[in-house]
């Protein structure tokens, strides 16, 4: 039998398959709060600027008006495929709103990654399918090397403005900006919905989102996110949230309440896109956007615009708690909460946050791209370190062993399948790796995480789901997804690699980093160990964004331990990197 929800969750109400996310976003009829009573949906944390929720709404109208006139498209016409939009920027008041804009048309937001260079980039554009791009000032010229490599032209580009200081004094004028497409379409004629077209069932069908996952193997893959996926989350999130929210409006006596939260997490990451910006639009809380991770920065705005939530991936609370010293210059009396994801988050670290804020709820959280985000999650009157918390309204969840037995009680390990409204349609272009990881079972349809999992009780009685390790390998970088086998297939095309593995490593700054241990290929046994590591670091950064180069240094080995069937053997490497790491007094 599967395990559900715990006794004090709320029954996830119908989710509506026939509307667009758009409209879920903005009508009322389907339980967003009131838009007269609703914060601000997005600030710019850097200049104030900012639209109330009828301003944002209308936003939304008009550059769909004008984004039909500039494609040609029409709402009523033509497949979700047909309109497909890229977005490669960093955060910005416009970012989210854009999409909305682009659902409106039933079109497609395809999301990529401001950390991507311009092979990264070109490559998602391609596989996605899409024709034009809308990034900002800071990230142009990577746009610009993407877009030549595709094919598409200098028009098709365009700019989402952003606040002086991230300009950078770079020339955008010979690119159409966001503002030209809202001040042009409220001149135009109104266009319907895409959805006053759509039968029940249709939204859970239709693709809105293109978020690109790492997954286990190769290039990252196109991860098909419907309306109904997102719908989908935003009201089981929401639900999650009641028993909180309703215990702080009767402690103060209050009709109505919203939050102000911190929009830092990007844009184009599940996290981000839908836990930091739809569930709270839809909640009526206020997002204030910083479109990067500056520590001073982040705690000037934190004080300026008294935030309540905090939405933060581990390597940030570690910074916080090794910088006592710069918060006392900073007032952070309005936090009441701090949430993590996208990396477990160590109970250490956790304790020492409290001991600088000891008023704080520390929330944790467990979700994918594939399940178009959060699954389980931690509420303040129910916090277990180390636990990723109990499973939200109307998720369902099996513990499968390696065999493919069925594990029905706790603290036992197995791998975690997940049943949703909100789990995506598949892979694009990929039906392999879709019927891999898409399971269709009697009582629903899971997705096998490739995560190992553990569920106990908590001492108030209620199931949380503990993350015990990853099958999938995938390394955490900052909130970043890095794929072992894609940074292993780049070094073997290195003439000094025979043969290599790459694991994450620990890092206070980082969470983890890419770690890579290397059979030197035969002619290259004479050379000189460090001139042989500075080259294949440099192969990978020449190649490789960011993220994703070996800050955790390249060791070489006599051989690549791997199974009978030529599987590696990841784990036992792993953990010998622990143990010698042990022995040299880390902590781990």
């Amino acid at each position: 039998m599967p395990f559900e929800p715990p006794s004090w969750t709320l029954p996830l109400p119908e989710v509506p398959t026939s509307v667009s996310i758009e409209t879920f976003m903005w009508d009322e009829n389907y339980g967003r709060h009131p838009l007269g009573y609703s914060q601000d949906p997005f600030t710019d944390g850097l200049t104030g600027r900012t639209y109330n929720a009828f301003q944002v709404k209308e936003r939304v109208d008009h550059l769909s008006r004008a984004l039909a006139k500039e494609f040609g498209w029409r709402p009523d016409q033509g497949s979700e495929y047909d309109k497909i939009v890229g977005i490669f920027s960093l955060n910005t008041i416009d970012y989210v709103p854009l999409t909305w804009a682009v659902h409106r048309l039933g079109g497609i937001a395809s999301c990529a990654s401001a950390a991507y260079n311009a092979d990264e980039l070109a490559y998602q554009m391609k596989d996605s399918g899409a024709k034009t791009i809308f990034t900002c000032a800071a990230l142009l010229a990577t746009t610009l090397k993407a877009a030549q490599k595709l094919g598409i032209p200098k028009e098709k580009v365009f700019i989402l403005p952003m606040a002086p200081a991230m300009q950078q004094g770079i020339d955008v004028s010979a690119h159409k900006d966001l503002e030209a497409f809202i001040a042009e379409g409220a001149k135009l004629a109104p266009t319907q919905s895409t959805d006053k077209t759509w039968s029940k069932g249709d939204g859970a069908k239709r693709t809105a989102y293109l978020c690109y996952s790492s997954g286990t193997s190769g290039l990252p893959k196109g991860v098909m996110i419907s309306h109904s996926n997102v719908i989908a989350n935003t009201l089981q999130i929401k639900t999650h949230e009641v028993p909180t929210r309703d215990a702080i409006m009767k402690k103060n006596n209050l009709q109505s309440y919203t939050e102000t939260v911190l929009g830092l997490l990007p844009m184009s990451h599940i996290y981000g896109l839908v836990v930091g910006s739809h569930a709270a639009a839809y909640r009526g809380d206020g997002v204030i956007v910083l479109p990067k991770y500056d520590f001073k920065l982040l705690l000037q705005t934190i004080q300026d615009y008294k935030i309540n939530m905090l939405y933060l991936v581990p390597p940030m609370i570690i910074h916080l708690t090794k910088s006592k010293e710069i918060l006392k210059n900073y007032d952070l009396s309005s936090v009441i909460a701090c949430f993590t994801g996208a990396a477990p988050l160590g109970k250490e670290t956790a304790d020492d946050l409290l001991k600088i804020f000891p008023k704080w709820a520390v929330r944790q959280g467990y979700g994918l791209t594939e399940t178009s985000t959060v699954v389980c999650s931690t509420v303040p009157d129910d916090i277990w370190f180390g636990s990723s918390g109990s499973l939200l309204s109307g998720m369902k969840v099996r513990l499968v062993t390696v065999e493919g037995n069925e594990i029905t009680g706790y603290n036992q390990p197995g791998e975690l399948w997940v049943a949703s409204p909100s789990v995506v349609l598949g892979y694009l272009h990929n039906d392999k790796a879709t019927k891999e990881t898409f399971i269709d079972e009697k009582d629903g349809r899971y997705m096998r995480t490739g995560d190992e999992a553990m569920i106990a009780k908590s001492s108030n009685g209620f199931e949380h789901i503990f993350i015990t390790d990853r099958i999938k390998e995938l390394i955490k970088v900052k909130g970043n997804q890095v794929a072992p086998a894609e940074l292993e297939a780049h070094l073997l095309t290195h003439p000094a690699v025979n043969d290599c593995v790459v694991i994450g490593v620990p890092s206070d700054r980082e969470g983890e980093v890419p770690k890579a241990f290397v059979v030197k290929a035969p002619g290259s046994i004479e050379e000189s160990d460090a001139l042989l590591k500075r080259q294949i670091a440099k192969h990978v950064e020449d190649h490789k964004t960011d993220y994703k180069r070996l800050r955790g240094g390249i060791e070489f080995i006599d051989e690549v331990p791997k199974s009978a069937s030529g599987k590696i053997l990841r784990r036992l490497i792993r953990d010998q990197e622990r143990e010698k790491m042990r022995k040299q007094g880390a902590k781990l």
